[in-house]
């Protein structure tokens, strides 16, 4: 029988594990989830004061999803076209870390780390006079300009990054954040901390971070995620990772799983993971996953396409799983394209493609991946689903194992 979400937030909260993996598609609930797991230690509050609010000081819950993401907009400058800025909104959380903290330094050193150690980030400066008298210029940390370094002292001023660079940056700030945390906690003595600002803090909850990183950097995230979460295992502090991302999904299972005895983590002991399924009427299930991880991904979205086709609930986020499944084969099959995959469907193979490449565009927020498609749309995924299945002949994906 499904549940609410406020029930399967419950359901995480009553459990003892240190780390609680959840895979789970695009439109399920995973940043629903992360709002209604922070509602148990918090009351709800408006839009504007949950920006303004700091999500560290002396709360119980830490968290990175997609309004993590929100405080941070761009100003692209559309009159003159020349000073794109990454502006920050008014808030506790971010001056803490920047100003409190100074973790500016980091922040830059993660995100070169994971994109380009040439491009690099500037804090915008404000100047004032001190009580001397005297002017004094400090660095205002209410937005960001990007530049690109080229080398012989040529440098390209006031570049747009690109949304995958963008969420590396914002995702750098909270891992920045988190590194200090865990750092500080690990002092076993809370006297002998260096603050005690953290002392109340309980869980992070950690939504989709960076899910635009190639694999090679997603993977490599992953690692250092996991061991830095493993560091704090002889503390009290619980995580929560949601993603919808297979690669993800598995690398951190892997190394979840993994007893590390130089940090006390024992994956029998702190690791718990699932799928989060959506049932009907709004309800929704934590499957327990008790067998190895990865799982038959392919199979498994062919078998969601094909429920979704025969309930006739077919949404955008299901162009997704076709391009999913076609990269995938076209991998294993050594193809340099997925598109080459479509070349025996019968059709005009270029419309398919370009339908494919409109509708599997990853939207920032879960509500536009849900949108009902036309018929048309529809009769498509029937069509290139017959087409799929007829030439390459996917094995048939049954609960507990394939046929």
């Amino acid at each position: 029988m499904g549940k609410s979400l406020i029930e399967v937030a419950q359901q995480l909260k009553d459990n003892d594990k240190k780390v609680q993996l959840i895979y789970a598609f695009n439109g399920t609930g995973k940043t629903r989830l992360s709002g209604e797991f922070k509602l148990l230690f918090a009351p709800k509050v408006d839009d504007d004061t949950e920006l303004e609010e700091s999500e560290v000081i002396g709360k119980k819950i830490l968290y990175y999803n997609a309004f993590t993401e929100d405080l941070f907009y761009w100003d692209n400058d559309l009159e003159f076209d020349v000073e794109p800025k990454l502006k920050i909104h008014p808030n506790a959380f971010t001056k803490w870390i920047f100003e409190e903290q100074g973790q500016d330094f980091n922040v830059i050193s993660n995100f070169q780390h994971y994109t380009d150690e040439k491009l690099s980030p500037r804090f915008n400066e404000e100047s004032f006079k001190n009580e001397d008298g005297n002017n004094v210029t400090v660095r205002a940390f209410t937005e960001i300009t990007f530049s690109y370094e080229r080398g012989n002292d040529d440098r390209s001023d006031n570049i747009k990054i690109s949304k995958g660079e963008e969420s590396s940056f914002i995702w750098c700030v909270f891992y920045s954040l988190l590194e200090q945390v865990i750092e500080v906690l690990n002092v076993a003595e809370p006297t002998d901390r260096g603050t005690d600002q953290f002392d109340q803090l309980e869980y992070v909850f950690i939504d989709d971070p960076v899910s635009s990183l190639d694999d090679n950097h997603l993977i490599e995230l992953a690692v250092n995620l996991a061991k830095l979460i493993k560091s704090s295992a002889l503390t009290d502090l619980k995580f929560i990772i949601t993603t919808h991302n297979p690669l993800f999904y598995n690398v951190l299972f892997n190394e979840f799983r993994n007893t590390d005895r130089s940090t006390g983590y024992n994956s029998n002991k702190h690791f718990k993971w699932y799928k989060l399924e959506k049932k009907e009427e709004g309800t929704y299930e934590l499957v327990d996953r008790l067998k190895d991880s990865p799982f038959s991904y392919h199979l498994f979205l062919i078998n969601e396409i094909e429920k979704a086709i025969e309930a006739d609930q077919v949404y955008k986020y299901h162009f997704n799983f076709i391009r999913n499944i076609l990269e995938k084969t076209a991998t294993f099959l050594g193809y340099s394209d997925w598109a080459e995959l479509l070349l025996p469907v019968k059709g005009n193979r270029d419309a398919y493609v370009k339908r494919i490449l409109n509708l599997s565009s990853h939207s920032k927020h879960s509500a536009e991946e849900i949108v009902e498609l036309t018929n048309d749309d529809k009769n498509v995924i029937r069509y290139l689903m017959n087409e799929i299945n007829e030439i390459y002949r996917f094995k048939k994906f049954i609960k507990g194992g394939n046929e």
